[in-house]
């Protein structure tokens, strides 16, 4: 992969030569606070003159063509390609066609990226909390993955063997404190998700949201899972000079991951 500009994240995972990733952070922008500096979400506040250099200056990042959805903390996946206008309703997306980038927004949410082993195709999905529990232990990577696995085998326990995925920064288990509600809809589905909720005070629970995302993976066959492990370097809420944070701050930029086939 080349060198990455300076103040992305390059995601360290072993993916074929034709698979790019990149992830932003605050740096390199020309948004003014609270949304300093490379805020890249059009739906907070910003200027729009500011977010429209910022996405362009993103783009440039990754010589590829960034596709941003309106996300709904929905399970909803679409497919990209060459044609795709941004602000399509989804909270997942997947595409094979080159220099499409499949691109999620976060401010605190888990950014997921997949890739198949051979290089024909990719996704992302955005995981806040209710994309990922869904209903009935269906979320967002579960619809995903329906639409996913026959794309890249024939059956979906090769389709597991050939997928990577890699977790981006996102709230991280010492700050994502949570409502006994949030811990049901994980629990109603798998009683196993009890062990990502610690007690911080009555009727509340630190939630571990890496590791309930990658539960989820596992479930579906998964295990080459890379990434944010949970620990405080991946934090969005601990790095205020490096992420932004809407539970830190309420009003906030967007950072971007994106996966896309070079």
């Amino acid at each position: 992969m080349r060198e990455a500009p300076a103040g992305f994240l390059v995601p360290d995972w072993p993916v074929p030569t034709g698979v790019r990733a990149l992830c932003s952070t605050r740096e390199g922008g020309v948004s003014v606070a609270p949304y300093d500096s490379l805020n890249l979400g059009d739906h907070v506040g910003d200027d729009g003159g500011a977010v429209a250099e910022n996405r362009r200056r993103f783009a440039e990042a990754l010589d590829a063509r960034p596709v941003f959805l309106k996300q709904v903390h929905g399970v909803e996946a679409v497919q990209l390609s060459n044609g795709s206008a941004d602000g399509l309703e989804a909270d997942a997306c997947w595409t094979r066609e080159r220099g499409v980038a499949c691109t999620i927004m976060v401010a605190d949410c888990l950014p997921v990226l997949l890739a198949d082993r051979a290089g024909t195709c990719v996704a992302a999905a955005h995981c806040g909390w209710r994309g990922l529990a869904g209903e009935g232990g269906r979320g967002v990577l579960e619809t995903l993955w329906a639409t996913w696995w026959p794309r890249v085998a024939n059956d979906p326990q090769s389709a597991a063997d050939l997928t990577l995925a890699w977790f981006g920064p996102c709230i991280g288990p010492t700050a994502f404190e949570v409502g006994d509600e949030v811990r049901a809809a994980f629990e109603n589905a798998d009683s196993r998700a009890a062990r990502h909720f610690v007690p911080a005070s009555p009727g509340k629970w630190l939630a571990n949201l890496p590791s309930l995302a990658r539960d989820r993976l596992q479930a579906l066959g998964l295990r080459s899972v890379h990434g944010n492990d949970g620990s405080t370097g991946w934090c969005t809420v601990s790095h205020p000079s490096r992420f932004f944070s809407h539970r830190r701050d309420r009003v906030s930029g967007r950072l971007a991951a994106a996966v896309w086939l070079a």
